[in-house]
C-alpha cells in the first residue's frame, strides 16, 4: 500500500496490536479514501499481492460509499491466504479526510504505518459483534495506564467519554472531578462514577453497550438487504 501511495488507514485487529491491546489477526482491515485515483493505486497494490475479490460486493466506489466492505484474498508468495477488507464509510465515524488528519503514524522497520487514531478506532469498534467490546475496553485501559502520569485535556476527555472498566472509570471521575462534571450531560453514568457507585456504573455501562448494539443493527439492516440483493443478482 505504501509503495503504491494508497491513501488508507490500518484499523481492526492489527491496529489494536499497535495500540497495545493485542489481538491476533491475519486479516488486514483498511479505511480507504474512495476517490478514483486512490482506487487505481489500490488496484495496483492488489495486483502486486495477487489479490482477488471474494464474495460480494464488487470493487466499485459506489459500494464503498454505501458503507459496504469489499473483500480480497491475497495469493502472492509470503502473503498466501491473507484477507484484505476495505471500507470507506462506518457508523459513527467521521469521513475519511478527517480520519486522515487525526491519524497515528508509527515507524516500523522499512517504513511507517498509518493507523486510525485511537478515538476513531474505538468508535469503529462499537459494533454488534460481541468480540469488539472487550477490545474497546482493553484499548482504553492500555492508553490509560500508558499515559496516566501525563494527562492532557484531550486525553482526559477521551478517557472519561469512552472508558468501559468500572473501577478505572470511578478512579478517573474522582481524579478529574471537574472534567467529569462537565461531561456528565453527555455521558450521564459519570455521575454514578463520581459518587463511586460501582453497581450503578456496571449497569449503566451495559445499557450504553446495548444502545450501541441496537444502533449498529439498525444501521446494518438496509446494508444487509443490499448485500442479499447483490448476492442474488450475482447468482442469477
Amino acid at each position: 500500500m505504501q509503495r503504491h501511495g494508497v491513501r488508507c488507514l490500518l484499523m481492526g485487529g492489527q491496529a489494536c496490536v499497535f495500540y497495545g491491546a493485542a489481538e491476533f489477526s491475519r486479516d488486514v482491515d483498511l479505511a480507504l479514501l474512495a476517490e478514483p485515483e486512490n482506487l487505481l493505486r489500490l488496484q495496483a497494490a492488489l495486483d502486486d499481492l495477487h489479490a482477488t475479490l471474494i464474495a460480494v460486493p464488487s470493487f466499485e466506489a459506489r459500494h464503498l460509499h454505501q458503507g459496504l466492505a469489499v473483500h480480497f484474498r491475497c495469493q502472492a508468495p509470503g502473503v498466501e491466504g491473507m484477507r484484505i477488507d476495505v471500507m470507506t464509510v462506518m457508523r459513527g465515524v467521521d469521513p475519511f479526510p478527517l480520519l486522515w488528519e487525526r491519524r497515528t503514524v508509527i515507524a516500523i522497520e522499512g517504513g511507517e504505518v498509518n493507523l486510525l487514531s485511537l478515538p476513531d478506532l474505538v468508535r469503529a469498534k462499537k459494533t454488534q459483534r460481541a468480540k469488539d467490546w472487550p477490545m474497546v475496553q482493553r484499548l482504553i485501559e492500555a492508553h490509560w495506564f500508558e499515559n496516566l502520569s501525563k494527562p492532557t485535556p484531550e486525553r482526559i476527555r477521551f478517557w472519561l467519554s469512552e472508558c468501559r472498566t468500572p473501577e478505572i472509570l470511578i478512579t478517573m471521575a474522582t481524579r478529574f472531578s471537574r472534567e467529569a462534571s462537565e461531561l456528565t450531560p453527555v455521558r450521564p453514568l459519570l455521575a454514578a462514577a463520581h459518587r463511586q457507585d460501582l453497581e450503578a456504573v456496571h449497569l449503566l455501562l451495559e445499557q450504553e453497550r446495548q444502545l450501541e448494539i441496537a444502533a449498529d443493527k439498525a444501521y446494518w439492516a438496509p446494508l444487509r438487504q443490499e448485500l442479499e440483493r447483490l448476492r442474488h443478482a450475482d447468482n442469477g
